[in-house]
């Protein structure tokens, strides 16, 4: 038995994501010298649905404004919907998140939850304790986990991290709740070129080839879709407008294999607005 199947085992499930017809409204409140005029709402989702199967990296593309952040949040059990249901790793949505939240993981671009004044190893280990792993655990998941990511230093405050450790601090405490899936939302945004090209990198051969994860990630970086998820996502005005394998994708929408993402992105967004 590797070190890979002791940390995390080795099971897995056929669908590790089906989200069946999900819609969101949000609803602005009144202005304050308005009182007659009528609550504005915004349909952040409308009847999203697709599949994700394990060992994949999904990428959600889409403008701002699309819905992305809405649906990663509801997806990792922050909110729920108004609409739908979702399974994950067989697990419903609704009716099993307490069960569901222990095996999902969640990577913000912003490092919330952090104390700043305490060094990265005093977070984990405070992370860890929450997440009922034992003192051993969590100095064994640590330093495995921090030689995978490549963070050498963990006793300095966390607020004296660059930005681009930052983002590594904020996946190593996700995956120290031992997660099957991984939601990212705009993972890359606050890194420099380099550091969203060693990022990029490590999830795809380390985090989904080695370790075996799933990722789902937003973004609305056309060449960071390309480069790295195996399906793809196109969202726009809440609504999935393409799914499935790039190639796939060009070939339904008239588009022939060598053509970009880019192209395949602006005919399925200018379709809806030219209907």
């Amino acid at each position: 038995m590797n070190v890979l199947t002791q940390l995390w085992g080795s099971d897995k499930v056929k669908n590790m994501l089906e989200v069946h017809n999900i819609s969101k409204r949000f609803f602005l409140p009144k202005p304050l010298f308005s009182p007659f005029q009528k609550n504005k709402e915004i349909l952040a989702l409308d009847q999203v649905s697709f599949k994700l199967n394990p060992g994949r990296i999904l990428a959600l593309l889409g403008p701002n404004g699309a819905g992305k952040t809405t649906l990663l949040k509801i997806l990792s059990t922050l909110i729920l919907p108004d609409q739908g249901t979702a399974k994950i790793l067989g697990y419903d949505l609704i009716t099993q998140s307490q069960s569901l939240k222990s095996r999902i993981g969640l990577v913000f671009s912003e490092e919330k939850g952090f104390y700043w004044r305490l060094s990265g190893r005093q977070n984990l280990e405070f992370f860890g304790i929450l997440y009922n792993l034992s003192p051993a655990r969590i100095k064994e998941k640590t330093r495995y986990l921090s030689n995978l990511l490549e963070i050498d230093d963990l006793d300095k405050p966390f607020q004296n991290y660059s930005s681009g450790m930052k983002q590594r601090l904020s996946l190593l405490r996700c995956l120290l709740s031992e997660p099957e899936i991984i939601f990212m939302d705009e993972p890359t945004s606050r890194l420099d070129p380099a550091g969203a090209l060693n990022f990029r990198k490590f999830i795809k051969e380390k985090l989904v080839r080695e370790l075996g994860k799933t990722v789902f990630f937003t973004t609305h970086q056309i060449s960071e879709a390309e480069s790295l998820a195996d399906e793809i996502a196109i969202m726009d005005k809440g609504r999935i407008k393409a799914f499935g394998k790039p190639d796939e994708i060009k070939i339904k929408y008239g588009l022939n294999k060598d053509s970009t993402l880019e192209e395949l992105y602006l005919k399925t967004i200018n379709e809806e607005n030219e209907a």
